[in-house]
């Protein structure tokens, strides 16, 4: 055998060993038979051997080659391996110390050592270990392997290659960090979390552990506690601007805007030609009514970078501006340049505002047709989740099961929850409601939904709606869920008001949970009229969720799904919900807003009706349109797109005429 095929055996026996430890350890015995004492040849066998279960015949081989004089790293990672396996801990710990001083490059001898230290309950030690295994592991084949297809999108690649190298080396913290990456990318966030915290249980200084583990508590909403951890990260280090861009986001998720514009302005000093850093400023901007400061800042993003479709809908999301025929032709040739999905996507629902602002119907439907399919496309929304979701409600919810759980849930009253479908008015009632001296506005709180969808998922991970969970629920964690609700939402309340409101529209399909765990709060449903309501959001493209949103048809069924749960709740929970009827409120003002605030047990007061005084920070789509008196600029704004709703009509039925009657 020649000096280049035994290369060649010797690499190919090494690819063996992760795989087939027996059939490499066969091959390197062969290799033995015909060149004896070959170095190589033995240190393969011996580790085909440990990782057989033979410790002690491994360090038999691996004393032999240290004894003729082979002072080689390799050799001493794998005899401090073998001995760690047999107990032999001050053995260990003298070869593996001996293979890290020669090459510091060897990931797995500085994780043993941080097992060895571990074992001591020297913590400080361990994480140091564990430290330079992190920093070691840039050279690891193996993870190289996993990393790569993580970056390439080759999901069912990384999984194999991460499980097998946990199943050999649990405590590799890099690997653990991969696999969290992986998990979050499945859309298993709590399996991401765990696998974050374990990697920094043993690494405690594993700081890129710790900015992932922010990002995925971003990512669960859960945004006090990912502040709390970027502040640990950004102790550790301070300059890190993706770091600092994820704490300007999450503090402005928790109302702490000062402090979030502060940080923007700092990052896009510092990165002026980041084109989505001028972005995230312009939307913290918007949302404290900075207006003319966040058209500038979209701009400069536009600047560095004209193809980004999602600052062209930013600014056409604002409502309160028209584009320019210079921009419509900036658009339009972005859309020529073949950019990605997501930049098309939102190209298109701003080339549809912009031709509707120019009286061009036909231009416009095009393009919020041509956007919506992508959407639409990419989400697979199902819309007969939602009407089974509703029949189940109406089959559990019934006047006996509602009286047996009467008196349970918190008693609290704090929240007043508006909801009903986005596009509604429910941004314009939270405004007015917001400007009494005795509410306090905070934003769409995602605290209901991912409390609703946790207990509705069993045990053993199956899903299932919330209105079979609740069949199951002891009367007394009514009360818990509701005092949970309670303590998530604390952070969002800065005036101490006694009252708050979350007014997340979707929360209409959990009404009967929150009725049911917060029997006190207050529940008004924001509704209008279904052809403006629902082609309003098919104009809109949003940030997440409302998947129902991109086909004329899910919408039309989604709404007649929301009236169909609240004639019920009207039927069994009479008076529980008060409606407010957008047009009406748009024609007599005062007198709905006496009637709102008669429901909630508060005295009128004028600053209700000069709602657009009130410089509050506002995040949803209707932003600047309340900072504008009342008008009825958004009423019959589908009737010039009438002879393409008939999915929507179809979809609807009598409900653009019954809408306002319903019992």
């Amino acid at each position: 055998m020649t000096a280049n095929t035994i290369e060649d055996e010797l690499r190919a026996i090494g690819g063996l060993l992760s795989r087939d430890a027996a059939e490499a350890g066969r091959r390197a015995q062969q290799l033995l038979d015909a060149h004896p004492e070959h170095p190589d040849a033995l240190l393969l066998l011996a580790v085909s051997m440990r990782r057989r279960g033979n410790p002690a015949g491994a360090a038999t081989l691996l004393r032999k080659l240290s004894e003729r004089g082979e002072a080689r790293a390799d050799v001493y990672q794998e005899l401090g391996f073998a001995c760690a396996a047999l107990g032999q801990e001050a053995e260990a710990f003298r070869h593996i110390e001996m293979a890290v001083a020669r090459n510091p490059r060897l990931s797995g001898a500085w994780r043993a050592l941080g097992d060895l230290w571990t074992a001591r309950e020297k913590l400080e030690a361990a994480d140091a270990a564990y430290a330079r295994a992190v920093k070691a592991s840039v050279n690891d084949p193996e993870l190289l392997r996993a990393a790569d297809a993580l970056v390439s999108g080759e999901l069912t690649e990384a999984e194999p290659l991460l499980r097998d190298r946990l199943k050999r080396a649990p405590t590799d913290v890099a690997a653990i960090r991969l696999m969290a990456e992986l998990a979050a990318r499945l859309g298993r966030l709590p399996d991401s979390e765990k696998l974050l915290r374990r990697a920094l249980e043993l690494a405690p200084s594993f700081t890129a552990a710790r900015a992932n583990l922010a990002n995925v508590l971003y990512k669960q909403s859960r945004y006090e506690e990912a502040a709390r951890v970027l502040d640990e990260v950004l102790e550790q280090d301070p300059a890190n601007p993706g770091n600092r861009n994820l704490l300007a986001a999450t503090l402005g998720r928790i109302g702490d805007y000062d402090e979030a514009l502060k940080l923007y302005a700092e990052l896009v000093e510092t990165f002026s030609h980041h084109a989505k850093l001028w972005m995230s400023y312009g939307h913290m901007l918007k949302t404290v009514g900075r207006q003319e400061e966040s058209i500038a800042a979209y701009r400069k993003a536009l600047d560095n970078q004209p193809d980004l479709g999602e600052v062209w809908w930013s600014l056409a999301n604002l409502k309160t501006i028209e584009f320019s025929d210079s921009d419509v032709a900036a658009m339009e040739q972005a859309l020529q340049g073949e950019p990605k999905s997501e930049d098309a996507l939102h190209l298109h629902f701003a080339l549809g505002k912009a031709y509707g602002d120019h009286a061009e119907p036909e231009a416009s439907f095009r393009h919020f047709a041509a956007g919506n399919a992508l959407r639409c496309e990419e989400l697979g929304y199902d819309p007969q989740v939602i009407t089974d979701q509703v029949d189940q409600m109406i089959e559990v919810l019934t006047p006996e099961f509602l009286a047996q759980h009467e008196g349970g849930g918190d008693p609290t009253p704090d929240p007043i929850f508006i909801l009903g479908l986005p596009r509604a008015g429910s941004t314009l009632l939270e405004q007015i409601l917001s400007s009494h001296s005795q509410v306090e506005g905070t934003m769409e709180l995602p605290d209901i939904p991912a409390i609703a969808m946790r207990e509705a998922r069993k045990a053993g991970g199956e899903l299932r709606d919330w209105p079979d969970a609740i069949l199951e629920m002891p009367q007394a964690r009514f009360a818990e869920l509701g005092a949970e609700f309670l303590e998530r939402t604390r952070i969002q309340r800065k005036t101490g008001r006694p009252f708050y409101i979350d007014k997340l529209p979707n929360n209409w399909s959990y009404a009967g949970f929150i009725h049911l765990i917060l029997p006190n709060a207050k529940i008004v449903d924001a509704r209008r009229h279904p052809l403006d309501c629902c082609f309003s959001n098919y104009r809109q493209h949003f940030a997440k969720g409302q998947a129902f949103s991109y086909s004329l048809d899910h919408i039309g069924r989604y709404y007649a799904d929301y009236v169909r749960a609240m004639d019920h709740y009207d039927r069994v929970l009479p008076g529980r919900i008060h409606r407010v009827i957008h047009e009406q409120l748009l024609d007599d003002p005062e007198s709905e807003v006496r009637a709102l605030l008669d429901y909630l047990g508060l005295e009128f007061e004028p600053d209700c009706l000069e709602f657009h005084r009130n410089e509050r920070a506002v995040r949803t789509a209707s932003s600047e349109q309340v900072r504008r008196p009342i008008n009825r600029d958004g009423v019959g704004q589908w009737e010039p797109y009438e002879q393409w709703l008939s999915a929507l009509r179809a979809a609807l039925g009598d409900l653009p005429e019954t809408y306002a009657s319903r019992p």
